[in-house]
């Protein structure tokens, strides 16, 4: 291809670069404003889910940093339209205007995870003893139910923008979520997998995944921390 016509080609497509960066720079700026002091009269979301999105696993508020962006519109949609039940969030959500949304679900998602993905991929090579850790690693075949990572990634991690990291979120907020899809107050997400995997657990699988992934960042967390003092 001649150099001059893709040089020219890259002049002309240069405007247009700057001004999506612009355009995302500026809805990553708005939805840091909302998650930082609210609006509409609505509470800041970091007063509930931290000030860097880390979530507070005592009291039972899921961490958003890292999460994906569609996963989380998602949320703040079905919440608003009542989809999916949650005293707390329905009136914050419903306050908010679309773009409002987008904007603060853009900006969570670009946060860092509060845990080192990396290295809870590589522990995920341990040997799998534990009824939790076999669930989320081998599934349980004889219910029909998959392993949780082959959609939420290795340890729990994520994948994409739509299916969200596990790894350490709070034990009582995930069992909440199980047992929400149990008895279809959550919709059903990509491939409407949730439901039917949920129904098929018992009480004793659903604590005992809900704890393991509550308890995985543990060492993550502290290797981070350490490395930044």
């Amino acid at each position: 291809m001649d150099r001059k016509f893709v040089i020219s080609i890259a002049l002309l497509c240069w405007p247009l670069t700057v001004a999506m960066s612009h355009a995302a720079e500026t809805v990553i700026t708005e939805g840091q404003r909302i998650a930082s002091s609210g609006a509409h009269g609505a509470a800041a979301c970091i007063s509930c889910h931290g000030a860097k999105g880390e979530g507070n696993a005592a009291a039972g508020f899921p961490y958003l940093a890292g999460q994906g962006s569609a996963y989380l519109l998602k949320q703040l949609n079905d919440i608003a339209d009542g989809v999916r039940p949650s005293p707390v969030m329905q009136a914050i959500a419903k306050a908010l205007t679309p773009d409002e949304r987008q904007a603060v679900s853009v900006y969570f998602s670009a946060l860092p995870h509060p845990f080192d993905a990396a290295a809870l991929a590589a522990d995920s090579d341990r040997p799998v003893t534990e009824r939790g850790e076999w669930l989320a690693s081998r599934g349980a075949w004889d219910k029909n139910i998959p392993a949780c990572n082959q959609c939420h990634g290795p340890a729990g991690t994520g994948v994409g923008t739509t299916f969200p990291a596990l790894a350490g979120q709070s034990k009582n907020y995930l069992i909440a979520q199980l047992r929400a899809w149990q008895t279809g107050k959550r919709s059903p997400l990509p491939l409407g997998l949730m439901p039917a995997v949920a129904y098929q657990l018992s009480a004793e699988d659903i604590e005992a995944v809900s704890s393991y992934y509550a308890g995985l960042p543990v060492s993550a967390r502290a290797a981070v921390s350490g490395s930044q003092k």
